[in-house]
């Protein structure tokens, strides 16, 4: 029968009796209201704990109209650069009192909606979102938008006059390290990149383009390859630059995990990195200091990329975001190691 009290569980009544209080006293006291002394609200919750009680929490949310929960959708969970972005999340929402609902969309829109209107469902509080690879509008989040849900987006963005988003300079950075290659003395550099309908790689490419502009070096339709950026991605790219005779003494990839398929790929068709092919990943995940050699790539703040993300997210719910925001940039930073360096090159 809906309304019955469970086999064994405790109420404000068990314990207002155990303590011979009122069971309002024992509600103030179980929510730290300063109307009750500060000894007898630590009894209450001592007594509470030694009993066995279990706050409502939904309860007490749903009439406050507010559930505390926010909604996170990612591409990928097994992503090293993500997990390290929640991570960053959670410390700052635990801290906060809100509880995080994670989704992944698999880099597949059809899910994504799937999921940002699961969560609008949930009744969460506001939603942190890094787009899928094939997302091309914003219909997705009509709804969301429509109820004035608070909406934060990170790493891949869309831009969106009612939202924030936290992202760092990606052209800057696929431009830092285009020239860092150029500056060991590589001229033909290839691009491997992500799907360009995304800001992160469409901007990292743009970095690159610019570089090789500015250091008077021509573009070729050929030296860019647009994959998934996948674990064995490297074994198709050195194919299909071997089959088209447009072996580079360069390349940029915008992850680690294609730039260190590369490499190995590279070494086992007898190719020498750096000597022969200079290679620079990008986010700086863990593999990128295990491969030999060790790969230069350019640092992405995932923990303090989920610290910010959330903690704005939060200021806009508490209503101390007083000044507009529609962008935070954080900063990256190049990490020069042995797979580009070559002999007589600063770094």
């Amino acid at each position: 029968m809906t309304g019955m009290k469970k086999k064994g569980e405790v109420t404000i009544y068990d314990i207002s009796r155990a303590l011979n209080i009122s069971a309002s006293t024992v509600s103030r006291g179980l929510n730290n209201s300063p109307q009750v002394r500060k000894e007898l609200r630590k009894k209450i919750m001592h007594t509470a704990r030694e009993m066995g009680y279990q706050h409502n929490k939904f309860a007490a949310n749903l009439r406050l109209k507010r559930t505390r929960t926010l909604g996170v959708v990612i591409p990928r969970i097994d992503s090293h650069f993500m997990s390290t972005v929640i991570s960053g999340m959670e410390k700052v929402a635990n801290k906060a009192g809100y509880q995080l609902l994670i989704s992944q969309s698999e880099e597949s829109a059809n899910l994504e909606e799937a999921n940002i209107q699961a969560l609008f469902n949930s009744r969460v509080d506001g939603m942190l979102v890094s787009l899928s690879y094939e997302t091309k509008t914003k219909n997705a989040f009509a709804s969301v938008l429509r109820k004035d849900i608070p909406l934060v987006f990170f790493d891949r963005v869309f831009e969106c006059g009612n939202c924030v988003s936290v992202v760092i300079d990606n052209y800057k950075a696929g431009y830092d390290a285009t020239k860092h290659l150029i500056d060991q003395g590589c001229r033909k550099i290839v691009h491997v990149a992500g799907s360009l309908n995304r800001n992160v790689y469409n901007d990292r490419y743009r970095g690159y383009r610019q570089a090789l502009a500015d250091n008077s070096i021509d573009f070729d339709d050929k030296m860019l390859i647009v994959t998934d950026l996948g674990d064995n991605s490297g074994v198709a790219i050195i194919s299909s630059l071997l089959n088209n005779g447009t072996m580079p003494d360069g390349i940029f990839t915008a992850n680690d995990n294609s730039a260190v398929s590369l490499i190995c790929e590279l070494k086992r068709k007898g190719f020498r990195v750096p000597d022969d092919i200079a290679v620079a990943g990008f986010n700086d995940d863990p593999v990128s200091r295990i491969v030999e050699p060790n790969l230069t790539t350019v640092r992405y703040p995932g923990r303090a990329m989920g610290e910010v993300a959330a903690s704005t997210m939060i200021r806009i719910l508490e209503g101390t975001q007083y000044e507009k925001v529609n962008s935070i940039t954080l900063s990256h930073e190049l990490i020069v190691r042995q797979s580009s360096l070559r002999q007589g090159q600063s770094s």
